[in-house]
């Protein structure tokens, strides 16, 4: 072996047990649709030279039935705050410890320890959103600013309101309409609750996901949405306005975990580490168009965001802002049984 030849191994020897080591392989990620940066994700892929694969779901049940059965061949998956307890306390998912992680010094303090995953042991941010209502108001021109817009529709926008089907963001936008509390148990309020919800539907024109571009197609007129797509629409038509609904809305965290089936652990990791990266986090945000818990990625995020009324909640609209729960067990069947009622 010549002096060329030696030098070469000991350096590929040197680089295999240092931190600037090269992964390999692949990373399969389980994600909301049209949900995930491809830029994001070329640049993992070059840096770590992991070719990853991308598989959509609609809605967190759907998410969480599907890894319940097992033998999905994800590694990754990316559950709203409501869910997450559910696959930890399942054993869903790994304990990965990303509090540990070189780049945790990036989130905000006040998402560094949230009651869904103390500690962050298993989850790290993606995304920070809120549910309100959007309306073309170039076929409504009156106040929107209310639930009412879906559960009592005025008569311009009857046939031609969607709902987007996530139940517990449904619900809780129903209980907050007719007065009551997140969580209740009153049964006069989820009585309410379900002849509200009832009586709504039939001037509803679709129950689907499919807003960014049903919105902009005009297909809908109106549609309860999460603030990130409203702000695609509206980027797409000026007349799409988002509206924070004066009964209360619901704020949201989406949060990246690593699945216990997962094959590709150590990728995995990698990627939770890669997304709290101030950088990543705003390429992230610059195509779902949400905000997120990072640090530091105000620099970099699109200029088109950072005063955004869908992004930047208004002072007057903050106090009527609900952080999101899941309830419990026997609450949840209620819901469930509205839900399927719903269905119908």
């Amino acid at each position: 072996m010549n002096w060329k030849t030696t030098a070469a191994a000991m350096g590929l020897a040197l680089l295999a047990s240092t931190s600037l080591a090269r992964a390999d392989g692949e990373l399969n990620i389980y994600n909301w649709g049209n949900y995930t940066s491809p830029d994001v994700i070329k640049k993992f892929e070059a840096k770590y030279n992991v070719k990853v694969t991308i598989t959509d779901y609609d809605s967190n049940d759907t998410a969480l039935a599907k890894v319940r059965q097992g033998g999905t061949g994800f590694d990754i998956a990316v559950p709203s705050q409501t869910y997450v307890p559910i696959w930890i306390k399942e054993g869903l998912v790994l304990e990965t410890d990303p509090g540990k992680m070189e780049n945790f010094k990036n989130v905000a303090p006040e998402w560094a320890n949230p009651d869904f995953d103390p500690g962050r042991k298993y989850s790290v941010p993606w995304a920070l959103g809120t549910v309100g209502v959007v309306v073309n108001t170039d076929v409504y021109k009156g106040p929107a600013d209310s639930w009412g817009i879906i559960f009592n529709t005025p008569d311009e926008l009857k046939g031609k309101v969607n709902v987007v089907p996530e139940m517990n963001d449904v619900i809780f936008a129903a209980i907050k309409y007719v007065g009551g509390q997140q969580c209740t148990d009153d049964k006069a309020v989820l009585k309410k609750v379900r002849d509200t919800l009832v009586a709504a539907k039939p001037n509803w024109i679709a129950m689907e996901y499919n807003t960014i571009e049903k919105m902009g197609a005009g297909d809908f007129k109106a549609t309860s949405d999460w603030n990130g797509s409203a702000l695609r629409q509206r980027l797409a038509n000026p007349a799409i306005h988002y509206n924070y609904p004066k009964e209360g809305y619901g704020l949201w965290s989406d949060n990246v975990v690593v699945l216990k089936e997962a094959k590709n652990v150590e990728n995995a990791k990698l990627f939770q580490n890669f997304i709290m990266d101030p950088e990543n986090a705003a390429g992230l945000s610059a195509f779902h168009r949400y905000a997120n818990a990072i640090t530091g990625s105000d620099k970099y995020m699109p200029a088109d965001m950072k005063d955004a009324p869908e992004v930047v909640i208004p002072a007057a609209a903050k106090p009527q802002g609900e952080f999101q729960k899941m309830c419990a067990p026997e609450i949840q069947d209620i819901y469930t049984k509205i839900w399927t009622e719903l269905q119908k």
